[in-house]
């Protein structure tokens, strides 16, 4: 009776009950992309992915900013001054908004465009030789953009809580000031049993008009490269 050979697993020559011998991956890595593909403004799935990342990168600035302003107005004293600090969605709500808004987007367009939604990701990617450099520029174009509409229609339709919570901007808590660095210190001095006296806390400047204006794009921009 003759035995037959195992397809998964090949003895080595020579005896001594060697492994198996693996091949190599089985898979091929794609060509580097093109630094400049004129062809791809032929193809409709271009202007496609330029449409995602627009629309994804709206969307995740529209419902993050949003959920920041609207925790800072239901933890507002002056609002709810019984029960402030437990109220809203908290900071866990806040890091689930932005984690879950990631999730969705990326889930969703990483067929299309690639689910990058930042400009960093696209211009690591284009450094990398996978992106070529035309939509290299229409997708951090578009995404900047996206980014600008959303933060736009968190202004347009909640102008109030808008302007009163700063745009959900990151600020310092009460009772921290934002002054210079204290200089370096000696070892004795820092274990020493008399406390310095806090530095003085600058006082805000007043916000113009024309600081108004381009606070929007300032807040999408920071937050476009930031995600």
């Amino acid at each position: 009776m003759v035995r037959s050979k195992s397809p998964t697993r090949e003895i080595g020559r020579g005896g001594g009950g060697r492994g198996g011998e693996f091949t190599a991956k089985d898979y091929a890595d794609p060509p580097p992309a093109a630094l400049i593909d004129a062809e791809e403004l032929i193809k409709w799935s271009l202007y496609r992915a330029v449409i995602a990342e627009f629309i994804a990168t709206l969307l995740f600035l529209y419902v993050t900013v949003a959920t920041v302003i609207g925790y800072k107005h239901q933890s507002d004293p002056s609002v709810n001054p019984t029960d402030a600090a437990c109220s809203g969605v908290g900071i866990l709500g806040i890091a689930w908004a932005f984690g879950g808004m990631i999730f969705i987007l990326v889930y969703c367009t990483a067929g299309i465009s690639g689910g990058h939604i930042n400009p960093a990701v696209t211009f690591g990617l284009f450094l990398a030789r996978k992106v070529s450099l035309v939509r290299a520029l229409l997708y951090m174009i578009a995404q900047c953009l996206g980014a600008i509409c959303g933060v736009g229609l968190v202004k347009g339709f909640q102008s109030a809580y808008y302007d009163r919570y700063g745009g959900g901007a990151n600020e310092l808590s009460s009772g921290y000031s934002g002054g210079p660095a204290s200089p370096p210190r000696s070892s004795a001095r820092s274990f020493s049993s008399t406390p310095s006296s806090p530095p003085p806390t600058p006082s805000a400047a007043p916000a113009t008009p024309t600081s108004r204006f381009w606070l929007p794009f300032q807040l999408a921009l920071q937050c476009s490269w930031s995600t």
